[in-house]
Formats: structure tokens, C-alpha cells, sequence
């Protein structure tokens, strides 16, 4: 179910962006006309009029045909270096935290077993559902997998501002990179791209446990399908910002898979040794929050009894005390 629940949250995520794209292009009413106003006017005259002269100095320090993709691909590397070490640092983040939540891969499987039971009633789903949030909770432990949004923001938001730039810019729209043109769809660009990414995504794959994997194996094709996408459906320029991005992100992820998560595994390795990971959930628990449940009426019966009993049994200790 939660697998589901990701693989549908990227695919809006790639709908919502292919929208956004769409509407831009829908501002073109003539040859590269820039949209004038609304949300698609701000983007343009905050981000792309800002990159788009970036670029356009850039090539003309560069010189030659390539110009134009030379400058692309150097500007889209050096925000890409640039924000490497806040890249790097969630990625530490989120390894760590996929370690942690590997080692408890016992106590979720409880939970995720006895929430199979398709006679439990709502309170007791409820109940054992809340478990899980318990683990997290008592082993401070993030449910968002320690992701932070803010390179995926500045991302986008440069994605977009190449996007316009190339789009409502002649001389830029009708320039070339080594004979493919960057202002229409490249196949090209779009596939080397997606290769790039799904070589990211499948190196990802390495030095995890086995149940890691295979929840990783759903979404590993996601990311290179939605390059594909966007690249076939948007200009060339945006097809090389993703072919550069994707040779960088390769490089990010050989650091992660082979620096930081050995790292990792032995941080956590030595904190288990000195202090061990405290069992939350087991199945006597879980049995015992179904055999509550069940038998409400029967505890409450039996809490009430002995209530009364220990009234009894003080009242009978006050008279022996006089």
C-alpha cells in the first residue's frame, strides 16, 4: 500500500510538471512570444530573464556554433556542484535513517502482518497502525525518510528557468549543440539523460539489504522515465540541462553508495554495540491489543471485578489495623 502511495505521489509529480511546461509553451501566441503576466509572467521575468542573460553572456564569452549548449551545460554543472554538499548532506541524512529503519525490519513486519488480518475492526488497525509511528517516535526516527525539499525547490525552480529561457529567447531557441538543436524535442538528448539517471537509480540499489531493495525496486524505473518524458516533450535545452544533471547525480550517488554508506553502517554498528536498539514491538503486544480489543466487554467485566476486590481486600486491612 505504501508503495502504491509513492509511485502515485512522483507520477503527479511528473503530471503536475508536465502541466506546468505545457502551460508555458501555451503562452507562445507567436515565434517565442514570452507570457506578459499571471504565474507563468513571474517565473519568467524572476527566473528565466535572470538565466536567460546569464546565458546569453556566457556563450557569447564562449564563442563558436556550441555556444548556446556549452553554456547550458556549464551553468547547469555549476548549480549542480554548488548545491552537491546540501545534496550530499540529505543523502547522509537519509542513509543513516534507511539503515536504522533496516535494523527494525522485524518489528514493522509484525505490524504489517497482523494489519493483514482483514477481520480487525478499525480500532484495533487503528491501534497497531499507531505502533509503528511509536517506533519512530521512540528511536527518533523521521516518517519523511530525512529528505529535505530544498534542492529539489532550487531544481525545479532552474528546470523551469532554462525551460523559458531557451523557449522565449531567439537567438538562443534557434542555436545547436554539436548539430541537435536546443529549441526543439531531442531523442538524443533525452535518452543518453534517462540512461545517466537509471544508472543512478540502480546503483542505489547496492550495499542494501535485501528488504530494502526490493521496496526500492518499484520506483527505481521512475525518475529515469519521467527524464525520458519531460525531455521528449520540452526543448532540447532542457533535455541537455537533464543529461549533465543526470552525469552529475551519478557521480552523487557513487559517493553515497561507496563513502557514505560504509560510513554509515559502521556509525551505527559501534552505537548498537555500546548502546542496543530497544525492542518497541513485539508479538505479544500486537496479540494483546487484538485479544483487548476482542474482548472488551469481558476485560471491562474483569477490570471492574478487580477494582472492587482491591476495595474490599483495603477495607478488610483498616479493620485488622484497629
Amino acid at each position: 500500500m505504501k508503495k502504491n502511495k509513492k509511485i502515485l505521489l512522483l507520477v503527479s509529480l511528473v503530471a503536475m510538471l508536465a502541466i506546468i511546461l505545457t502551460g508555458c509553451a501555451a503562452y507562445k501566441t507567436g515565434a517565442n512570444a514570452a507570457p506578459k503576466g499571471g504565474f507563468f509572467g513571474l517565473i519568467y521575468q524572476f527566473i528565466g530573464i535572470p538565466i536567460r542573460n546569464i546565458m546569453l553572456a556566457t556563450e557569447n564569452a564562449i564563442g563558436g556554433s556550441n555556444g548556446a549548449g556549452w553554456a547550458i551545460a556549464i551553468i547547469t554543472a555549476v548549480i549542480r556542484f554548488v548545491l552537491l554538499p546540501l545534496m550530499l548532506s540529505t543523502s547522509k541524512k537519509s542513509t543513516i535513517q534507511q539503515e536504522k529503519v533496516s535494523r527494525l525490519q522485524d518489528q514493522f513486519k509484525l505490524i504489517q502482518d497482523a494489519l493483514k488480518d482483514r477481520s480487525l475492526t478499525p480500532d484495533k488497525q487503528m491501534q497497531i497502525s499507531q505502533l509503528q509511528q511509536k517506533v519512530y517516535r521512540v528511536k527518533n526516527l523521521s516518517i519523511t525518510g530525512g529528505i529535505g525539499c530544498l534542492p529539489l525547490l532550487v531544481k525545479f525552480q532552474f528546470m523551469i528557468g532554462i525551460y523559458q529561457a531557451v523557449a522565449y529567447s531567439d537567438a538562443l531557441y534557434k542555436s545547436n549543440f554539436f548539430g541537435v538543436s536546443l529549441g526543439k524535442p531531442s531523442l538524443l538528448f533525452a535518452i543518453v539523460g534517462a540512461l545517466f539517471y537509471l544508472a543512478q537509480s540502480l546503483l542505489m540499489l547496492r550495499g542494501v539489504s535485501e528488504q530494502q531493495r526490493a521496496a526500492m525496486q518499484s520506483t527505481v524505473f521512475i525518475s529515469p522515465l519521467m527524464t525520458l518524458f519531460i525531455s521528449m516533450s520540452t526543448p532540447g535545452a532542457l533535455g541537455l540541462y537533464f543529461l549533465v544533471g543526470g552525469i552529475i547525480a551519478l557521480i552523487q550517488q557513487v559517493i553515497v553508495t561507496y563513502i557514505i554508506l560504509p560510513r554509515a553502517k559502521a556509525k551505527i554498528d559501534a552505537e548498537l554495540k555500546e548502546k542496543p536498539m530497544k525492542v518497541v514491538v513485539t508479538k505479544e503486544i500486537i496479540d494483546n491489543i487484538i485479544s483487548d480489543n476482542t474482548n472488551t466487554g469481558n476485560s471491562t467485566s474483569s477490570t471492574t471485578a478487580e477494582d472492587e476486590l482491591r476495595k474490599r481486600n483495603a477495607g478488610k486491612q483498616k479493620r485488622n489495623d484497629k
